[in-house]
């Protein structure tokens, strides 16, 4: 089996050949067709985890074909088109197979092809699991996505834009392409008074809800815009929250962590990863949600696209073909 992988934590990533992994229990075996690369693999392929044995195969995104079933399991047979984000703490889909638990994966729906459906699962469920399950945006809502040309941020545009809210986008770049994804108004993250320009978007009123896909920083940053019982939702860091008054606006703050699924969760919390992945396939497949698919490279050209992700050099969705 040929893979990617690496010898410890901050080195390049080789290309490898290796003995196939066998499926356990409870497990499926995909052949792997693409891969969708993310902000999580970049840093952890930087850093490494405890919970890794060397040399490892990193990546947790994945699209192929069903090509072994482990015992127990009865929902996948061998040929099916499918699609899973994995455990971080697992070997990942940088290879031509990979394994990933029954519960946790996604069929793929006839017209979206593999590239497509790699570029979803990571970035598609934080954006859905923050805009649905957390802050339940609703019609007439104000919701403020900051980071809006990224993977998270292109996803939670259109799927609060979907849910009939006016989204504010705020980016540094690509405000055409947001605009088109849904956003009732882009400001530059760059202005110096983009403050103002996100009240002035919302008549003067607070802000229903906030994304946040930055920083600590940004969500701190942006806090105190909320409206009474506001919510922010945040991808990259939490706020701090000595930045506004204790018992003014009184906010709902979450932390959204798609990999504690597997950590911390419970066997609902991961079939949960299957029915987000399942809705946004489906959603994909009907036309309604645009995959922001920036380059599409191929498994030896994992390692310098994930350096360039780290520096924060790429906006949209990095795709591999296996």
């Amino acid at each position: 089996m040929l893979s990617l992988a690496q010898k410890r934590a901050g080195v390049p990533l080789a290309l490898v050949d290796s003995a196939i992994l066998q499926t356990g229990p409870g497990h499926v075996r995909i052949k792997v067709e693409a891969v969708g690369l993310n902000p999580v693999d970049a840093d952890l392929v930087a850093s490494g985890n405890a919970e890794w044995s060397w040399p490892h195969v990193p990546i947790l995104d994945a699209a192929g074909v069903v090509d072994a079933i482990g015992d127990g399991v009865t929902e996948w047979r061998v040929g099916d088109r499918v699609a899973a984000h994995g455990d971080l703490r697992a070997p990942g889909a940088a290879a031509q197979f990979a394994i990933f638990r029954a519960e946790v994966l996604a069929r793929i729906p006839d017209g979206v092809s593999f590239t497509q459906a790699a570029a979803v699962p990571c970035a598609g469920m934080t954006a859905y699991q923050a805009v649905h399950r957390r802050l339940t945006v609703r019609s007439g809502q104000s919701v403020l996505i900051t980071g809006a040309t990224g993977g998270v941020g292109g996803f939670a545009v259109q799927l609060a834009a979907q849910a009939g809210a006016h989204v504010i986008a705020l980016a540094s770049h690509g405000h055409e392409d947001v605009m088109l994804l849904g956003a009732a108004a882009i400001i530059d993250s760059r202005a110096a008074d983009a403050a103002e320009q996100i009240r002035a978007a919302n008549d003067g009123r607070g802000l229903d809800a906030i994304v946040d896909a930055v920083s600590s920083a940004s969500a701190t940053r942006h806090l105190a815009m909320l409206r009474y019982a506001g919510g922010i939702a945040c991808i990259a860091g939490l706020p701090d929250l000595h930045a506004i008054p204790s018992f003014g606006i009184s906010p709902s703050v979450h932390e959204i962590s798609l990999g504690a699924a597997y950590s911390h969760g419970e066997d609902r919390h991961r079939r949960d990863l299957s029915i987000m992945l399942t809705d946004l396939l489906d959603q994909v497949a009907a036309g309604r949600l645009v995959v922001p698919i920036a380059q599409v490279i191929g498994l030896d050209g994992i390692d310098a696209a994930l350096t360039g992700m780290r520096a924060r050099h790429t906006r949209g969705k990095i795709v591999a073909v296996i």
